[in-house]
């Protein structure tokens, strides 16, 4: 008689892949839809936020503090300020300033980016519950993604393996500085995403809460998203 031979269990990798795939969900449909529109990026937000909530990686971690609400608020409207300040123009200085970030800080290099026409979440074009849609997931399901692969994961994987294991309050240089110029990269405001990243960062490590660094980042998509629909800057969009 037989016994029955167990397949061996790695909490380390299992908790790995919770973190990895809603992001690789959320890049691979973004790649494999095409050209933007609002019914595709629907589909996005549907899939990748059910990954979420059927792999949930936020069972590795602790319930969120109130304590660190009113940090996180902060930081949300700092990093807001980052990514819309250097935009909003100006005369003199400041226009020549604002000049260069738009051709050196904003991929690709050298190039000003220009506003999608006709701009594809725009309300007009793609109606106001597909363009809510696209405020919505880009407030509460990428950055809530984003947060739990870059500083949940990433940061502490470039240290150990078993990731769980590293204390998030402990800095780590190179990690550090490896995920704030990963996470900018992501972004084709460079320079705006690792700066963001650098602040998120640091609410990690100074509240060990990955919920703090998460509603941070929902506070600046939030705020972002709002700019964006009440101004019609679908540039960052």
């Amino acid at each position: 008689m037989h016994s029955e031979i167990k397949p061996i269990r790695d909490p380390a990798h299992e908790a790995f892949m919770r973190h990895v795939i809603p992001f690789a969900v959320w890049l691979l449909l973004m790649a494999g839809l095409g050209a933007p529109a609002g019914w595709k990026y629907a589909v996005r937000v549907v899939v990748a936020l059910g990954a979420l909530l059927v792999l949930r990686p936020f069972r590795d971690y602790t319930p969120p503090r109130i304590k660190n609400l009113p940090l996180a608020l902060v930081a949300g409207v700092a990093v807001f300020a980052i990514w819309v300040v250097p935009e909003m123009g100006g005369a003199g200085p400041w226009a020549a300033l604002s000049d260069f970030y738009l051709k050196y800080a904003v991929l690709p290099f050298g190039r000003i980016p220009a506003v999608p026409t006709p701009p594809p979440y725009a309300p007009e074009v793609c109606g106001w519950p597909l363009a809510l849609v696209r405020l919505a997931g880009s407030a509460f399901v990428i950055a809530v993604i984003e947060e739990f692969f870059w500083r949940g994961l990433i940061y502490r994987r470039l240290t150990a393996r078993d990731f769980l294991a590293v204390d998030p309050g402990v800095f780590h240089a190179g990690a550090f500085l490896a995920t704030m110029l990963c996470f900018g990269f992501e972004h084709d405001r460079w320079l705006a995403g690792a700066l963001a990243g650098a602040v998120y960062g640091w609410i990690y490590l100074r509240t060990r809460d990955i919920w703090a660094a998460c509603l941070a980042h929902v506070v600046t998509n939030l705020l972002l998203g709002l700019y964006v629909l009440a101004v019609g800057a679908y540039a960052f969009w």
